[in-house]
């Protein structure tokens, strides 16, 4: 099972990562796509990468960088959550940097990690919460063959209100 196309390559998380991943992890305007609610500091960040557990099977999640195969940078990163072997389903939640979105490689991350989860874990499903709002993340997952199952009603807080998020799942 090869975790790379033409377009990128999704590897595992190394220590030279902590600098995009602390960027990242400390980017308030992200926040609100996750349960993030204060700084992270480059220590603890630091022990989040060197005590990663790789192993789907005993930490229940798995993140893979994605690399840009042209330039070697690191464009975004995926993580496969909540992964249940018994009824062969994982979350998916995916983030490409500001000065890499629209150039395709959250699909090809997205079709790479389908690919991993059919052929090497043997999964029936992925599935996503994406914010009603965020309408870039719907377009990525409606055009890479996720359907919406249902709609959870002010689910997320925002900074003066609340928005509904939807249930995407794709079967693979």
């Amino acid at each position: 099972m090869k975790l790379t196309d033409d377009k990128i390559t999704l590897r595992a998380l190394e220590p030279t990562d902590i600098d995009v991943m602390y960027r990242w992890e400390n980017d308030a305007e992200l926040w609100r796509y996750g349960s993030t609610v204060a700084p992270f500091s480059r220590k603890q960040i630091w022990e989040y990468i060197a005590g990663y557990d790789a192993d789907i099977y005993s930490a229940r999640q798995l993140r893979l960088m994605i690399v840009d195969n042209a330039s070697g940078d690191v464009v975004g990163a995926i993580d496969i959550t909540d992964y249940d072997p018994v009824n062969q389903r994982a979350a998916i939640g995916i983030l490409v940097d500001r000065s890499y979105q629209r150039k395709g490689f959250a699909s090809a991350a997205i079709r790479l990690v389908e690919g991993y989860c059919a052929e090497r874990l043997g999964m029936h499903q992925l599935w996503a919460i994406v914010p009603g709002d965020n309408t870039p993340s719907r377009s990525l997952f409606t055009s890479s063959g996720y359907k919406i199952s249902g709609r959870l009603q002010s689910w997320l807080k925002t900074r003066t209100s609340y928005c509904d998020a939807y249930v995407y799942q794709h079967f693979i």
